[in-house]
Formats: C-alpha cells, sequence, structure tokens
C-alpha cells in the first residue's frame, strides 16, 4: 500500500484538499502533523518523513501548497513521494500551473483525478495522456462509449491506447547527452560527468513491440565481444514501458511505447571527459584604472564536428564600465547586471581557436578581488557526436500487421555545468 490519504494545503496550513482512501485519516491527523511541522521547523529538524501516532506523514512542497500523503509504519516511502511527484505532473497538465488558485478553480476535476490516481490506498493510471482521454478539461466524462471504461485502465499496456494509426509509421530517437565539467584554476579536471537521455518520437499504428539495441559493454562482455567501442552505463533509469526483467538478464531493451514523445532512458557515465571547448583566460589590472582580460578558446573534439551556440560568460568586476572588445571570431557585449562579458560564437569548428581581447575602465577604488572570483561559464551543443561513444546499433520493430517503419536517430552533445575556474 502507498498512502491512506492524501491532502493538498496551502502554505498557513489550510487543507484545500482532502482525500481519505481508506477512511481511517481525517482532519484531526492533519492538525497533528501542523503541530509537528512547526515544531520541527524551529528547531531546526525538519525531515520529509514525520512521524505522528500511529501514522507517518509524508510531504512535498510545491509553488503555495504542501501536498502531504499519510501511511502506515510499514509503507513505501519511495513509492509515496514517486506518487506525489507525479500527482504535480499530471496536475500541471491539466491546469498548466499548480497552486493554490488553479486548485480551488477546478475542485471537481481534482477531486475525480484522485480518484483515478489512487483507488484504497495504491497507485491506479498516473499517465496523462491517458486519463485525459476519459477526463476532459472540463471536468466532465465523456459520454461516447456508453461510459465504458478505456482499456488502457484494466489493459497491462496501461500507457498506450489500442486502435492508434498512422498515415506514416516512424519513429525518432534522440540521443543527447550533457556535459558536467569544472576546471580548476591550475588546469586540472576536477569535476566531469556525462548526463544522458534517450528520447523518441514515436508515430507507430497499433501496438507494436519495440527493440533497441546499444554498444553496453555488459552485453558485449555477456555475447563474448571486444568492448573496445562499447560504453559501461551508470544510474540507468527507464520508462515504465520498458521489461526490466529482460533488460536484467540479457541487456536486451524490450518495450511497448506510449504515442507520441517520451523519454526512455536516463543513464550517468562518471568517466574523465576531456574538456570539449578549452579556456584559458589572462586578467591584468592597471593601477585600479582599467582591467584588460585575453581570453583564448579552443575546441578539443573532432575537426569534422562544430559546436553551435557557443556562449562564454567571463565575470569581470562589478564596477566596470566603458568596454572595448576585439575578437576573432562571433562578437562580444557587456552585460552589467551579471557583471560578466559574453562572448557569442554562432558555430565553432573542432580544433580551431579563438581569441577575444577586453579592455573596461575601474573609476572607483575598490578592493583586490582575486580570492572567490567567479568561474567562467560556456554554454555549447555538438550535433551528431555524443561525447561518451554511445551509439543505437539497431531498432527492430515487430506488429502483427507486419508494416514496414523507419528509425531515425540523431545524436547531441550540449553542455550542462560547464566552468573554469580563474583563481
Amino acid at each position: 500500500m502507498a498512502a491512506s490519504a492524501l491532502f493538498i494545503l496551502d502554505l498557513k496550513g489550510k487543507p484545500l484538499i482532502s482525500r481519505s482512501y481508506k477512511g481511517d485519516v481525517g482532519l484531526g491527523d492533519i492538525e497533528n502533523f501542523l503541530g509537528v511541522l512547526q515544531q520541527r521547523e524551529e528547531e531546526g529538524t525538519l525531515t520529509p518523513v514525520l512521524p505522528c501516532g500511529h501514522l507517518h506523514f509524508l510531504w512535498i512542497k510545491h509553488a503555495n501548497l504542501y501536498l502531504v500523503a499519510t501511511t502506515k509504519k510499514n509503507g513505501n516511502a519511495s513509492l509515496v513521494f514517486s506518487f506525489l511527484y507525479k500527482v504535480v505532473e499530471v496536475f500541471c497538465e491539466y491546469f498548466k500551473e499548480l497552486e493554490e488558485e488553479s486548485v480551488r478553480d477546478n475542485f471537481v476535476i481534482v477531486y475525480e483525478l484522485l480518484d483515478e490516481l489512487m483507488d484504497f490506498g495504491f497507485p491506479q493510471t498516473t499517465d496523462s495522456k491517458i486519463l485525459q482521454e476519459y477526463i476532459t478539461q472540463e471536468g466532465k466524462r465523456l459520454e461516447a462509449g456508453g461510459g465504458r471504461v478505456p482499456s488502457t485502465v484494466t489493459n497491462a499496456v496501461s500507457w498506450r491506447s489500442e486502435g492508434i494509426c498512422h498515415k506514416k509509421n516512424e519513429v525518432f530517437i534522440d540521443v543527447v547527452e550533457a556535459v558536467n565539467l569544472l576546471v580548476s584554476a591550475s588546469g586540472s579536471v576536477v569535476l566531469s560527468e556525462v548526463l544522458g537521455t534517450i528520447r523518441l518520437k514515436v508515430f507507430l499504428s497499433g501496438m507494436p513491440e519495440l527493440r533497441l539495441g546499444l554498444n553496453d559493454r555488459v552485453l558485449f562482455e555477456l555475447t563474448g565481444r571486444g568492448t573496445n567501442k562499447s560504453v559501461e552505463l551508470e544510474d540507468v533509469k527507464f520508462h515504465q514501458c520498458v521489461r526490466l526483467s529482460r533488460f536484467d538478464s540479457d541487456r536486451t531493451i524490450s518495450f511497448i511505447p506510449p504515442d507520441g514523445d517520451f523519454e526512455l532512458m536516463s543513464y550517468r557515465l562518471h568517466t574523465q571527459v576531456k574538456p570539449l571547448i578549452w579556456i584559458e583566460s589572462i586578467i591584468e589590472k592597471f593601477s585600479h584604472s582599467r582591467v584588460e582580460i585575453l581570453v583564448k578558446a579552443k575546441g578539443q573534439f573532432k575537426k569534422q564536428s562544430v559546436a553551435n551556440g557557443v556562449e562564454i560568460s567571463v565575470p569581470v568586476p562589478g564596477d566596470a564600465d566603458s568596454p572595448k572588445f576585439k575578437t576573432t571570431a562571433g562578437s562580444a557585449r557587456y552585460l552589467p547586471e551579471r557583471s560578466a562579458l559574453l562572448w557569442s560564437i554562432k558555430t565553432f569548428p573542432g580544433g580551431k581557436e579563438h581569441l577575444l581581447r577586453a579592455r573596461f575602465g575601474l573609476p572607483s577604488v575598490r578592493a583586490e578581488e582575486e580570492e572567490g572570483r567567479p568561474p567562467i561559464a560556456v554554454r555549447f551543443e555538438i550535433p551528431y557526436f555524443t561525447v561518451s561513444g554511445l551509439q543505437v546499433r539497431y531498432m527492430k520493430i515487430i506488429e502483427k500487421s507486419g508494416y514496414q517503419a523507419l528509425p531515425w536517430v540523431r545524436y547531441i552533445t550540449q553542455s550542462g555545468d560547464y566552468q573554469i575556474r580563474t583563481s
């Protein structure tokens, strides 16, 4: 069992919505929860799970609301929190923004959704696309089909409706990797990781089964193949459509996909990443009258690849003025509200090197701020390239009608939290 009751409160603790799934939780219990919440907050010992009597209260805060679930002592806390965040996601799909006003304006549909999201304390249909088939935006149930419950609610494949038909059957696969990097002032890499996602946009008729093959190192080792071009995936998280037992046994990613756009999986790589765009900077101050900055940027990725939308943000003194710039590529502008110089380069080919020279006046006399200077931040996107080397080896599409479908694959590497310290 996940939860015995669910409450939505405003920030003052006034209940807006209360839904008991077992009939043994009331508003008196919420008053006890608020008392414990305030006491823990004053003591500085506030936690997301608050025990109170025979109940445990698990809560999250979203905008100006508290979402609170109650459970018995043997409740599955991770399941409850997962459910609460799913409730937020579904409500945002319906109301665009989940806040006190949107809840007050949509009491009827909120209660309808809560009745479908959970039954007798067990999560049921939590996919907003499926819920929208029979709970409309106006909060009225569709009359078509004599009030018959959609098959997706009782079917094992609750994320996909039957009878879907497309004129052209296609699957678009996006492999997107974000590089988080922190480089010290001495030039050594302090932190590096790759956060990857595989997103699909599915336009397939019927109820197809898809099988996705990657150059997964564990799979290559199981089949006795070489591991030179394989990738070891860590912290893998799948969409609910993936058959986890099949993946655990033979590393096959097999699934019946939802219709449309969704995230199939995410992963993390803690490998040492070579900086894709290397930055060197020299900052010179002259008797508190001016500061000159020299920035050198070099693309350290394959020459046939091109980084698009490169932005290099260089911190400058807060009292700087009279900016003058000279660049070998792109353009530069001063952002006084951010105390930063922004160097923008539309296209940056691999192996190329570009320079920026900037000069600022310093009208006031301020103490030296060598310590704690903000790092240089870099943004970019490199299409047709993955820093980890992950590849989609195949995509098999199996459907009983036997139609042919085309899979399209696109690779993108982009910057995540990418910073180079200067001091």
